[in-house]
């Protein structure tokens, strides 16, 4: 007998115990369960890169996954997330009778929350020592203002984090104000801007991730003459889980 639980979307999610046949679509979601129940774990995409030595099947992309080798898993649950994957991805392996798990990421918070109810619904599962202590890392009052940022996550053409992303949740809870997430900001969270308008004196840094647009010394930080850069790790700044510990004490630095 089955029992059904809800998503962060508020959708069915029917399981009939913990999960134990897993496929994650999540790469930062992937180490979590890697790191934790590794021997759930039956499937990851490609661009699931941590822990290094993660042996599963792979599925493809975070936005092509091969929906028929996700089926031939015969996976228990298949976990998703609203911004990395996509709705008609989720809807056929519904439709194919598949469990799917879609988590809503958008603050630190919420990633927290979610993460928290996926162990405790989906898995069985206490919150791990990783999560209890990310808890306690980000639930203190913010840093004094350190400046304004800017992140970009591609150049030619430029694009930057911009609102309602779980970046721009986690530089503010470090201090830094994203210059492209103000009141003022669009509805993309994601807009494209001229380099003029990033490399401009009243930004105090930019911040240059080694992912999705691979940054490197050789190709980003040549770009600027007026504001300074910084080559960061983009799973830092953007992977929820385990992450989110080593996160907090590096970037806090």
């Amino acid at each position: 007998m089955s029992t059904s639980h809800v998503d962060d979307l508020g959708a069915e999610v029917p399981l009939r115990g913990p999960a134990t046949r897993i496929v994650s679509l999540v790469p930062s979601i992937t180490e979590a369960l890697a790191t934790d129940v590794p021997g759930r774990l039956v499937g990851a995409t490609d661009w699931c890169t941590h822990p290094a030595d993660l042996a599963v099947t792979r599925v493809r992309g975070t936005k092509n996954p091969d929906l028929a080798a996700v089926r031939a898993l015969d996976p228990d649950l298949v976990v998703a997330n609203q911004e990395e994957n996509r709705e008609l991805d989720v809807r056929r392996l519904r439709a194919a009778g598949v469990a799917v798990w879609v988590s809503v990421i958008e603050t630190v918070p919420q990633a927290l929350t979610s993460l928290t109810r996926l162990y405790d619904e989906a898995l069985g599962l206490a919150a791990p020592p990783w999560l209890v202590r990310a808890r306690e890392l980000w639930s203190g009052p913010p840093p004094a203002r350190r400046g304004r940022v800017a992140v970009p996550v591609w150049r030619d053409p430029w694009m930057v984090v911009g609102p309602r992303t779980y970046t721009s949740d986690l530089l503010a809870r470090l201090g830094w104000s994203n210059a492209y997430a103000g009141p003022d900001a669009g509805a993309d969270r994601y807009p494209k801007v001229d380099l003029a308008d990033l490399d401009r004196a009243d930004l105090d840094l930019v911040l240059l991730p080694d992912e999705p647009y691979v940054f490197t010394p050789e190709d980003g930080p040549e770009a600027f003459t007026r504001v300074p850069t910084r080559l960061v790790s983009g799973r830092l700044l953007t992977w929820y889980g385990p992450a989110m510990v080593e996160a907090h004490e590096a970037l806090s630095r």
